[in-house]
């Protein structure tokens, strides 16, 4: 007889994993497929930020919800998760002024500062900072020990998590694996980019594509020790936040005068850094539905350039270097839908998994949960 759960959850990413925790938490059998041994997809692929200040309608109230989420989970199954917020740095009067806009938008959630005070937040004096802006919220894990950390305490609490099964075929209530087949009244699909795999025509009408981009890790420069995560002026462009400023059109003028390379590769520059000191730095974004297999070395070293310049260096020491992908589409930051009966799509379409799927897990579920109840009453 086929194992049987009120939820199977496919992919064991922090998305699929957001709509465990919350499952279990609810008294919810949950049976999560996982076709790798363990995660190792765009879900520890990442800089461990998560960045609700600068989202914007949808995506800011799952990040809100997430952030109380990350709190609680990271309590309960050890994960620590650290509360020192973002710093931006402005090195422009362009960049400055969008964080002056924001800082009017969003009152107490974003605290102005100085060019010393934002060097001292940030634990290093960059070139020509003009000014900075501290986001108090924001928060950040170690993506590669919280996410197999979450895992354990979603199983701890009674979830049966499947790892190095292959899904092959969803129908309804019916999962086929690999291995074995399953059944469960809902199954939620959370696998990213790779939703075209099983539903093809859904992933063509949202335009789901792949996003690749570009990381690395970094020996710290001088030893140096930053509590927050750091934003720069590009990321003002890449967060709806500030990118829905009036002024962010003045950075983006700017950078395509004076660093046309970096909007051509969809440059957020920004870093991290993990708790045995070293610098995470990324990163750039290209777009297609399949992905070439080949990096270009001037990529790299273009990324390199910029974090010379940050820092005020001649020198990087770069330790590991990596490609993520995740899931974009023009669509919208997420793709919520249902494409056969018992069946849920679930993806962040927009690279703030971490940051927003405790959120949209909650209200896929919520849902689901009414759906059931009106269907049980009738």
């Amino acid at each position: 007889m086929a194992p049987h759960a009120d939820l199977i959850v496919v992919g064991a990413g922090i998305v699929g994993l957001a709509h465990a925790w919350h499952a279990v938490l609810r008294g919810m059998s949950v049976i999560v497929i996982e076709r790798d041994e363990r995660a190792v997809g765009a879900s520890i692929r990442n800089f461990g930020h998560l960045c609700a200040t600068a989202q914007s309608g949808l995506a800011l109230e799952y990040a809100m919800d997430a952030r109380e989420t990350w709190l609680q989970a990271g309590a309960v199954a050890g994960i620590p998760v650290r509360t020192d917020g973002t710093v931006v740095l402005a090195r422009t009067q362009a960049e400055a002024d969008v964080l002056e806009e924001f800082h009017a938008l969003r009152d107490d959630a974003v605290r102005m500062l100085t060019p010393a005070e934002a060097a001292r937040l940030a634990g290093f004096d960059s070139p020509g900072l003009v000014a900075g802006a501290h986001l108090p919220l924001d928060l950040r894990v170690d993506s590669p020990d919280a996410i197999p950390a979450l895992a354990a305490a979603i199983a701890e609490r009674g979830a049966d998590l499947r790892y190095g099964e292959n899904v092959l075929e969803i129908s309804g209530g019916l999962v086929r694996t690999n291995r074995r087949e399953y059944t469960a009244e809902t199954v939620v699909l959370a696998v990213g980019h790779d939703v075209d795999r099983h539903y093809p025509e859904l992933a063509a009408e949202a335009g789901v594509q792949r996003c690749r981009l570009r990381m690395m890790e970094i020996e710290a420069p001088s030893g140096m020790t930053v509590a927050p995560g750091v934003f720069t002026g590009t990321s003002l462009l890449r967060y709806d936040g500030f990118a829905s400023t009036d002024s962010a059109q003045r950075v983006r003028a700017e950078l395509a005068e004076s660093a046309p390379e970096l909007l051509e590769n969809t440059v957020n520059l920004m870093f991290t850094q993990r708790a045995n000191g070293r610098i995470v730095i990324g990163d750039t974004h290209h777009y297609d539905t399949t992905l070439t297999p080949f990096e270009a070395e001037e990529v790299d070293e273009l990324l390199l350039d910029q974090f010379r310049l940050l820092f005020g260096v001649p020198d990087l020491t770069v330790l590991r270097r990596w490609r993520g992908v995740y899931a974009s589409a023009p669509t919208g930051p997420f793709l919520m839908a249902s494409p056969e009966p018992g069946v849920v799509v679930a993806s962040v379409t927009s690279g703030i998994g971490m940051t927003t799927g405790f959120g949209l897990a909650r209200a896929v579920l919520d849902e689901l949960v009414s759906s059931r109840q009106a269907h049980t009453a009738a």
